[in-house]
């Protein structure tokens, strides 16, 4: 790198270090769960170094720190990959004890070719097939997750964290702003870590759970808004450890709370005249926009494992509990799991309301865009908009994770897009999760089977 390369690092970066002296930097990746990992150098070791190596093992170790049997013919040898900065992500680390930059890294071979299994490469690799048709993809994501009081047995309960009041987190409060100020605190964090990495939120709000909020980002390129995700969730939970309390993005964390999820909203431009291609010349439904859907409700199934990606994310899906059942679409609904909110033609849009927040940004959206793109090629029409409560409606989407790895391995027109060798591995890696899950015996079967059986 130059001499002087902070002077070409991020306005928020720059504003940040003003008149102090840089210390460290955190040169991270995402894992297949989406756990940054990586390494810290001082300040002047990362000025001289254009790349750093990590095994490609990272990408085949579950969630719970064990090994998927994924590294192919050659074996587990643990082939160094070379990890690139992509220096327009350099931001705070606000929380730390000096002054610490993150920059996160793309990983390549030693042919210099993108490694088909690294998350961010995937969705870039997404982005890449809209723009070779010609558009450009937009998306803004909804982050929801609870503030939880600490918890350092995992036989105990969660529960809600204790308020500003000294009550719990109260529950069924949706939209309160005395919920919010509840936890006040931990907000002000939150607003703050997020300025000095200059990140734009568009609101933070109660949702139905006890202790459950909502940040809404603004929409823009879908891998810079996976890459704020990856970083807000590292910025949430330390925002929370500060005031006594966890943050997290489980999917069903607290068992008669509403799940969180991460909704995605997408549309799509035309890259020539950056005009919608939702919206027709007087304002209408484009036969685009119908076919994105399409594509959605026939590919949504298949892509199930990558946005529902642990056992704990089904027990999101539950009728009458603000998550979707099934795949309907109808607009302002949000009893279905495609729904098109109210907004004038220039900002027409699809929303997935079945990702869940416990899923890797960049995964959860690069399966997401790949549906809405399957359905543009295919140029097939939706089943008829449903009106009304769509949990009235069949249930159509797996109900267990073995099942839906199943259909995410037959799913040979998503693997295309997404790429056949990352489909291997994260097939592999998530049934040695899955696998790991079922050796657990659970606290309701010695409740129900010990004596009774």
């Amino acid at each position: 790198m130059t001499a002087d390369w902070i002077k070409t690092l991020p306005r928020a970066a720059q504003d940040f270090l003003e008149g102090r002296r840089l210390d460290e930097v955190e040169c991270i990746i995402s894992d297949l769960p989406g756990i940054a990992r990586g390494k810290a150098v001082p300040a002047s070791k990362f000025a001289r170094q254009t790349y750093f190596h990590l095994p490609d093992s990272i990408f085949y170790q579950t969630i719970t720190g064990g090994w998927g049997e994924a590294a192919g013919d050659e074996g587990f040898i643990e082939r160094d990959m070379i990890l690139k900065p992509d220096m327009t992500t350099a931001t705070a680390a606000p929380w730390t004890g000096d002054w610490t930059l993150q920059v996160i890294h793309d990983a390549y071979d030693r042919k210099n070719t993108p490694i088909p299994y690294s998350p961010r490469n995937i969705l870039r690799r997404v982005v890449d097939l809209y723009h070779e048709k010609g558009w450009k993809p937009v998306v803004a994501p909804e982050m929801e997750f609870y503030l939880v009081a600490r918890n350092l047995d995992p036989a105990k309960a969660i529960e809600p964290m204790m308020g500003r009041s000294g009550r719990p987190a109260a529950a069924r409060q949706a939209y309160s702003m005395t919920a919010v100020d509840e936890f006040g605190p931990v907000i002000d964090d939150i607003y703050d870590f997020a300025e000095a990495q200059g990140f734009e939120i568009d609101g933070i709000t109660q949702e139905g759970g006890a202790g459950q909020l909502e940040i809404n980002l603004r929409h823009g390129n879908p891998i810079k808004l996976a890459d704020e995700v990856f970083y807000f969730k590292r910025l949430i939970r330390e925002a929370a450890m500060r005031h006594n309390c966890y943050a997290t993005f489980m999917a069903k964390p607290i068992a008669d709370e509403p799940g969180s999820a991460m909704h995605i909203h997408h549309s799509v431009l035309d890259i020539e005249t950056g005009k919608n291609i939702f919206a027709g010349p007087q304002g209408g439904e484009t036969d685009a926009f119908f076919h994105f859907i399409a594509g959605m409700q026939r590919h949504l199934p298949s892509a199930i494992a990558m946005i529902a990606p642990y056992v704990n994310s089904f027990r999101r899906y539950v009728r009458d509990h603000a998550a979707p059942i099934n795949l309907e679409w109808g607009r302002d609904n949000r009893t279905t799991g495609i729904r098109v909110p109210l907004s004038g033609p220039e900002s027409r849009r699809v929303e997935n309301r079945l990702a869940g927040m416990d899923c890797n940004p960049y995964l959860g959206i690069a399966a997401s865009l790949a549906c809405g793109y399957l359905g543009l090629l295919e140029e097939e029409r939706p089943d008829k908009q449903f009106k009304g409560d769509a949990y009235e409606g069949e249930e159509d989407i797996p109900s267990e994770m073995g099942a839906a790895l199943d259909i995410f391995d037959a799913a040979k027109k998503l693997h295309e897009v997404l790429g056949p060798e990352f489909a291997r591995v994260y097939s592999i890696v998530k049934r040695t999760e899955y696998e790991e899950f079922l050796q657990v015996i659970s606290p309701w079967e010695r409740e129900h089977l010990l004596l009774n059986v």
